[in-house]
């Protein structure tokens, strides 16, 4: 994974074609780079991130940012009340719960 100005980048190697080819992820907008090295693929990739905000910049609109920290979940409704009870036996709200049984399964 490439980072900068907040943005990730992943990346694919097609043998084929012998080059890396790589896709800013988190955004509607799509932003792709690639390169035949890794130091031409990381320039492209921050090239592209520019150009995206040049572009956002010029069009006199505000870029897309990766990854806000906030999503809706459909949960049904028993696991939901589950969720709240688990969460006020140790004092916590649901938020502060689910966010580390998250960062909980992450980690295994």
């Amino acid at each position: 994974m490439l980072k900068y100005k907040g943005y990730t980048g992943i990346v694919e190697y097609d043998a084929d074609g012998k080059i890396f080819t790589g896709e800013v992820i988190g955004l509607r907008d799509m932003i792709t780079f690639q390169g035949r090295s890794p130091d031409e693929l990381e320039t492209s990739f921050r090239a592209s991130i520019d150009f995206y905000l040049d572009l956002c910049q010029q069009d006199g609109v505000s870029p897309e940012k990766p990854f806000s920290g906030r999503f809706n979940i459909r949960l049904n409704p028993e696991i939901h009340r589950q969720i709240a009870s688990r969460a006020a036996q140790q004092h916590m709200s649901i938020n502060q719960w689910v966010t580390e049984a998250v960062a909980q399964a992450l980690r295994q």
